[in-house]
């Protein structure tokens, strides 16, 4: 598999862009279906007092959209494109957190996407694990800010990226990863 962009990484076929709609369409429905999961999670993990982990559990796999649209299409942009173009779907599917999945959508999207502006979009291999990082720490800064971890205590915060981490490193990465290999062996793509 390349890890270097063929042809320009700015240019859009409509190729391209038919292919990001339907990367948008079907994560919309699989982020819509996480809203469920999320709620019976947080019903489980308050039952036993750890509800505060349910935000950094289930994170990772409502971050998969914006690296799989990056690897799959290698166009600037793609990312955080694909993202929002998923929590607009899972939006207008009738989401349990309406208008805000589109701010959601754009600091997930702008986390992913800056793992990849860091190898200047050149190697996107190593974009894809810089995303996972870059992920965390934009979406784990935002709830410092609107979600009042800002309050919680250092040993707290501590476990909360870590778990974050995780998830976003499971599902974003190694997931996203297993599923573009799959990809490249049926054919569909030049990966």
């Amino acid at each position: 598999m390349e890890t270097q962009a063929t042809g320009s990484s700015w240019r859009w076929s409509l190729r391209d862009v038919i292919f990001l709609a339907l990367v948008g369409i079907a994560f919309g429905l699989i982020y819509w279906l996480m809203d469920w999961v999320y709620q019976l999670s947080g019903a489980l993990l308050g039952a036993v007092g750890l509800k505060a982990l349910n935000d950094e559990v289930t994170l990772g796999p409502w971050m998969m959209a914006a690296p799989l649209a990056s690897l799959l299409l290698r166009r600037v942009g793609a990312g955080l494109i694909g993202e929002l173009l998923a929590a607009t779907g899972e939006m207008l599917l009738g989401s349990s957190f309406g208008a805000s999945n589109l701010l959601s959508g754009l600091v997930q999207g702008v986390g992913s996407e800056l793992g990849f502006a860091l190898t200047g979009y050149r190697n996107w291999q190593l974009g894809l694990w810089l995303s996972t990082l870059t992920g965390t720490v934009v979406t784990f800064a935002w709830s410092l800010i609107v979600a009042g971890y800002s309050h919680y205590q250092p040993g707290l915060l501590v476990l909360l990226f870590v778990v974050r981490f995780a998830s976003i490193f499971l599902f974003a990465g190694v997931l996203v990863k297993a599923i573009v290999a799959l990809l490249a062996k049926s054919q569909l793509f030049k990966l």
